[in-house]
């Protein structure tokens, strides 16, 4: 198994997908050093089924190999690396890791864009942001859903502002795929797409609870709502299956 070291994080490979060890104790320094470097940097909030889907389509695989962070929030993902390399990381929620993010960012007064939601739900989550992080400067917003001839002046509008974190969520043409297909047009800062955070800013949908997260349940209650997503149990047996001939053959 390949490893990448910095001064605040490792980077090491599980099934030939990127994974980066960083404490939270390490997580906001790391943050400030990505926006002195005035580039792009994205960031990955990598769960198992994205692991997968990393593993078997290109254009997503090359989203999360150039990432400059790529976070694990599932269970499956941690026991997996200790499995094959005795190697262990930390799991972080998603709201949690954003709400940390933010966090880093107000205590240096840095800057937010906003962009997806349905128009009444980014209201809510700007006012929310607003009054949670009053330090946070929030330079621009707009809404998911946005026609094709817009989304020049959208992409302008976020050069222009030039903000230290562009939060993208829901309702985005192409999803987490939008942000590396205008990569270069999208100017320096970091980019992070989470598709329920503004839901969950907004008060219209609950994180999972902490409980059902340390015992990797969390996916759950989203199969109750989307039953479709229970055949994703056919997808975890076949990351077991990849697990145990990796371990097998000593491929990592």
């Amino acid at each position: 198994m390949g490893v990448e070291t910095n001064e605040r994080k490792r980077r090491v490979s599980l099934l030939k997908v990127p994974i980066d060890i960083i404490a939270p104790k390490d997580l906001g320094l790391f943050v400030y050093d990505l926006i002195k470097d005035e580039k792009e940097h994205n960031i990955v909030l990598l769960s198992l089924w994205d692991l997968l889907r990393a593993r078997r389509r290109k254009e997503y695989r090359n989203y999360v190999m150039n990432a400059s962070l790529v976070i694990p929030i599932s269970k499956s993902i941690i026991s997996g690396l200790r499995f094959l390399s005795g190697e262990s990381a930390y799991r972080y929620m998603p709201f949690d890791f954003i709400v940390s993010i933010l966090t880093s960012l107000e205590k240096r007064e840095y800057s937010c864009y906003l962009l997806g939601g349905k128009p009444k739900i980014l209201l809510k989550t700007e006012k929310n942001i607003r009054h949670t992080f009053p330090k946070l400067r929030i330079v621009g917003r707009f809404f998911g859903s946005f026609k094709r001839n817009e989304e020049p002046t959208i992409i302008q509008a976020i050069k222009k502002a030039s903000p230290s974190l562009l939060l993208v969520g829901n309702g985005i043409r192409g999803s987490e795929y939008w942000i590396t297909r205008n990569k270069d047009s999208l100017g320096k800062g970091m980019r992070l797409w989470c598709s329920d955070i503004f839901d969950v800013f907004a008060e219209k949908k609950k994180h999972p609870s902490r409980a059902a997260f340390e015992k990797g349940l969390d996916w759950v209650g989203t199969c109750f709502q989307k039953p479709y997503k229970f055949f994703r149990l056919f997808s975890y047996i076949y990351y077991k299956l990849l697990l145990v001939i990796y371990k097998i053959s000593g491929k990592e």
